[in-house]
């Protein structure tokens, strides 16, 4: 009911802006001022708040970035070659369906759903997702589609590289990076600053997208948004969990790193193809229909998660101690939300 409580507003307030938008009550076009405002303020203030907090020690758990990175970046590879092969879409295009199938809305589903449930060691892991979705995901993303997208090209590659390096999520991603490399505190209201502008991003975003959905945009994109809808939740989830077994994370980060693959597709996928002026219907639709798919296979995916964790976890330290090779194991008491230790 956790997983529920939390994605079904996230639903809801899509659901929202396209009522809407279908009665008349606000005009669709303002959709395009809400996702400025997400793109250019909102975005960039809580890439800056999010990664320059985060001690850059805690970004180098290798086995979880490979794990959720490497399914990450796999699934995009995977749908960003099949759609550029197919000769129909442009390279442009082909990133935004790449990134629409693997580009996860950690920051928002995942991390409150982790520590709802797992309580605070749950949290970075879901944190280091978001950074990497941050500080990978989106300057490759940003950077193919400038390279190739519909806006006046640069005169030269000395003006694409200052286009990309002036990006708002691109820049203020550096900035947080050497923020957190430079290991300083950001002051309270320069944070209580960031973090009210950040808060804006979501129901702008969101809201947007419902705001520009149309039933007809829905139906044009049915098949395609539904195979895409199953690389996000189904496949990559899948990736992710095999490159956890095959590094050796532990059940706590192995549980974090599918669970974040499995939520839904990010929102600023939107924002990125709509700035861009890239299949913004296709991506959309996508988002609204893995939002509303997640209710169901998150859950599924923490029930089988939650099973195999305990039982592993419990039956390693029994066989431990029984041959003495080990002390007794302590685990995390996943019931609670601060994590209490319980040893075995």
């Amino acid at each position: 009911m956790e997983v529920v409580s939390l994605v079904l507003p996230v639903f809801a307030i899509i659901v929202t802006g396209w009522l809407a938008g279908s009665v008349g009550y606000l005009s669709r076009s303002l959709a395009t001022g809400l996702v400025h405002f997400a793109y250019n303020v909102a975005m960039p203030a809580l890439l800056v708040v999010t990664i320059a907090q985060e001690p850059a020690r805690n970004l180098l758990e290798w086995r979880f970035l490979f794990a959720f990175g490497g399914g990450s970046l796999i699934c995009f590879a995977l749908v960003f070659l099949a759609v550029r092969t197919s000769g129909k879409h442009d390279l442009a295009s082909s990133t935004i369906y790449g990134m629409t199938a693997a580009m996860t809305n950690t920051g928002f589903v995942a991390l409150p759903v982790l520590h709802a449930i797992y309580g605070q060691p749950a949290v970075l892991p879901a944190a280091v997702a978001t950074v990497f979705v941050a500080a990978v995901m989106f300057p490759i993303t940003v950077i193919l589609l400038e390279r190739n997208g519909k806006r006046e090209p640069s005169a030269s590659s000395s003006g694409l590289v200052q286009q990309i390096l002036l990006n708002p999520m691109l820049l203020s991603t550096l900035i947080g990076l050497a923020w957190a490399i430079a290991g300083l505190p950001i002051p309270a209201p320069v944070a209580a600053y960031l973090n009210i502008i950040a808060a804006a991003l979501t129901p702008c975003a969101l809201f947007a997208i419902g705001l520009g959905l149309s039933i007809e945009g829905l139906r044009a994109h049915l098949t395609t948004s539904i195979a895409l809808s199953v690389v996000k939740l189904v496949i990559m989830p899948l990736v992710v969990y095999g490159l956890c077994v095959i590094s050796g994370l532990n059940s706590l980060y192995t549980v974090a790193a599918v669970i974040c693959a499995a939520v839904p597709t990010a929102k600023t996928v939107y924002v990125l193809a709509h700035e861009h002026e890239v299949e913004e219907p296709l991506v959309a639709a996508t988002v609204s229909m893995t939002t509303a798919l997640s209710v169901g296979t998150l859950l599924v995916a923490l029930y089988l998660l939650s099973g195999l964790v305990a039982g592993r976890e419990v039956t390693a330290a029994r066989m431990a101690t029984q041959v003495g090779l080990l002390a007794p194991s302590c685990t995390f008491d996943n019931n609670t939300r601060h994590g209490r230790k319980n040893c075995i």
